[in-house]
């Protein structure tokens, strides 16, 4: 039931952030509470259907551990569905079945959730059942000593046998230096093996608390009675005292890196990344929107660069993409993967990849490109608008990383705003060898008993 949330790569349709091609005008507004104990409340409506999205955030994630205890979060989130003493294991998930609803939860480098769907009567039960939760898990050793078997059978078939996963997890670990971003969300196989329940005990009883937690409701709904519902049965759940976090910002890279990966795999790939600011970073405001453009113009769909010229004119590639986050609580890298044709080298798809971004760099787009990317990005905010999930994912995901949830409704407004010489600035000042860090996947000999396929992210059942 759970999943791992890795954002660069995956929703990559348009090359654009995944909760960034949502909404451009809300058709009615959020309304935004304030509980006594410190928890925020956001209500969307959305009156198309009788249904309704129930969301609890908790701000933190696999960027808030440190060394020894990665994968905490993650196998938290596993154990929220292992009982209290009111609900015991097993009971949270049939209770929301009975009532024809469906939930799920995710982990993230800055986030974890918990969400149900269900028609719009039931919202009680989500409450009831998610303020139980927050502060009464029971964490048995016997469950927590099974769901650590099975976090680490996933990290095993997800990470450990994928080739690729393999090489985006050391490619990682390889582009940052201090930054928590370098640990894997799932945590490093030797934590994991020596993680008890002790070190979930102290972990929950810090970050699960109210003040530490925004709840989100989209969907046909009064924001008064989800107002009512929410005070009856989060606000008088005491807060915990939440000293800050430090920093750990990311030193200043000094040079190029590069790191090779050599397990048994069929293809050759690559992975490129350079250090680049997030909203929540940026000294100028505009250079994520830039860089978010520049994605699109490289690899938004089959008329973008990447696709056209590597792929499909010089066939040098197989596939070529980018990914870039803009919503992330700290600086990101702006990501390119390409796995070479049979013909091709992986150092001759670098060559053509550098190419392009230098030619970024020296002409700036044409009117006609940067028109119909912007008119990309519109046109999937329209579309994406019409998921009630989606539209509560972005309040939580703009809340919990700290950016606040009204940046929602000005994204299309800044991506239109990008201009050709913004776009060539941000190529010129971040493309640069110093910051970029390169993994290079070299395929070994596979077992024909063994064929593992390459994956960045998933989710896997756990109850």
């Amino acid at each position: 039931m759970c999943r791992i949330i890795v954002m660069p790569l995956v929703f990559l349709m348009l090359g654009l952030s995944p909760l960034a091609v949502q909404a451009s005008t809300s058709e009615s507004p959020v309304s935004e509470y304030m509980l006594k104990n410190g928890m925020k409340v956001l209500v969307k409506q959305d009156h198309r259907a009788p249904v309704v999205v129930s969301q609890v955030w908790y701000k933190v994630g696999a960027s808030y551990e440190h060394n020894g205890i990665t994968g905490v979060s993650h196998v938290l989130e596993h154990m929220m569905f292992k009982g209290t003493e009111k609900h015991p294991a097993g009971e949270f998930s049939k209770i929301i079945a009975a009532n024809g609803g469906r939930e799920n939860a995710f982990t993230g480098r800055d986030y974890t959730a918990y969400f149900q769907q269900l028609e719009k009567s039931r919202l009680e039960i989500s409450f009831e059942m998610e303020a139980d939760r927050m502060r009464n898990l029971t964490l048995p050793d016997d469950h927590f000593k099974k769901e650590l078997a099975v976090v680490i059978e996933e990290r095993q078939m997800r990470t450990e046998d994928k080739p690729r996963s393999l090489t985006y997890e050391k490619f990682n670990a390889t582009a940052y230096t201090n930054s928590p971003y370098g640990q894997p969300i799932i945590g490093w196989m030797d934590d994991l093996k020596n993680l008890t329940v002790d070190d979930l005990k102290p972990w929950y009883a810090r970050w699960y608390s109210p003040n530490n937690a925004t709840l989100v409701v989209a969907g046909d709904v009064n924001p008064e009675e989800v107002l009512k519902l929410a005070e009856k049965h989060f606000a008088n759940i005491p807060p915990s005292d939440l000293k800050p976090l430090k920093p750990r910002t990311e030193e200043v890279q000094k040079g190029p890196r590069k790191v090779t990966v050599r397990v048994p795999a069929k293809l050759p790939y690559m992975l490129m990344g350079y250090k680049v600011p997030v909203l929540k970073t940026a000294a100028e405001e505009w250079e994520p929107y830039a860089l978010e453009v520049l994605s699109g113009i490289l690899s938004g769909g089959s008329s973008a660069r990447f696709p056209k010229e590597l792929v499909r004119k010089q066939q040098i590639a197989v596939s070529v993409d980018v990914g870039y986050n803009l919503y992330a609580r700290q600086s990101e890298l702006f990501l390119i993967d390409a796995t070479p044709s049979a013909e091709h080298s992986v150092d001759e798809v670098k060559q053509a990849v550098d190419a392009q971004l230098e030619n970024i760099k020296a002409n700036p787009v044409s009117d006609e490109e940067l028109q119909r990317i912007k008119a990309q990005v519109v046109a999937s905010a329209v579309y994406e608008r019409d998921s009630i999930f989606y539209q509560a994912m972005q309040l939580g995901t703009l809340e919990t990383v700290g950016l606040g949830w009204q940046r929602m409704d000005e994204y299309v407004d800044k991506v239109r705003a990008v201009t050709a010489e913004q776009i060539q600035q941000v190529a010129k000042k971040y493309f640069i060898e110093d910051s970029l860090t390169v993994a290079v996947l070299e395929p070994q000999p596979i077992d024909p008993q063994k064929m593992p396929q390459g994956s960045m992210s998933g989710s896997a059942g756990h109850h």
